[in-house]
């Protein structure tokens, strides 16, 4: 089940939390329950994207995205992503979420979220999002100016954009 009261925590938190820019980091705290476990009494890989999600939200709340969002109607999706587990996160763990806007291109946007654990990197993601519309997506230049900016993107990192690259090349639909 989603964590909804997790996630309605994380938004009364952070409803007047200083104002962050579009590539500034969130930082969030979380515990790791035992109803977010598996079979092997540590952090289902599921559930940390689920985990990812209470950073995000906030992230997209503290950026000014959230207020944009709701004015025009538009929507945000996750179009794709790649996960890299190095460390367990065991029942009761106590976790920091990183999450922040890494740069953009002419549909999506990228982020990178990273789990810690007493300093050490759980996990890192690499996540596309796109804000939509009732035509489909809505262009990142078009969303910044929405949110009053007119900045250019950062320099995507090779290995972003080598995985942009890499998945551009994928069979879709994949074969049954």
């Amino acid at each position: 089940m989603y964590p909804f009261v997790r996630m309605a925590k994380e938004i009364w938190k952070n409803r007047r939390a200083a104002p962050l820019g579009i590539t500034d980091a969130h930082v969030s705290h979380h515990i790791c329950w035992p109803w977010d476990l598996d079979f092997w009494a540590e952090l289902n890989n599921g559930r940390t994207l689920t985990l990812f999600d209470l950073g995000r939200i906030p992230l997209a709340m503290r950026t000014g995205l959230g207020d944009v969002i709701r004015k025009h109607r538009w929507g945000i999706t996750v179009a794709g992503n790649t996960l890299r587990y190095r460390r367990r996160v065991r029942m009761f763990d106590r976790v920091e979420i990183v999450s922040r806007c890494i740069g953009w291109d002419h549909r999506f946007i990228y982020m990178e979220q990273s789990m810690w654990r007493a300093g050490e990197c759980t996990s890192h993601m690499l996540l596309r999002s796109a804000v939509t519309s009732k035509s489909g997506i809505v262009a990142p230049p078009e969303v910044l100016a929405a949110l009053g900016r007119a900045e250019a993107s950062p320099e995507l990192p090779d290995w972003v954009k080598a995985w942009i690259a890499a998945d551009a090349e994928r069979l879709w639909p994949p074969r049954r």
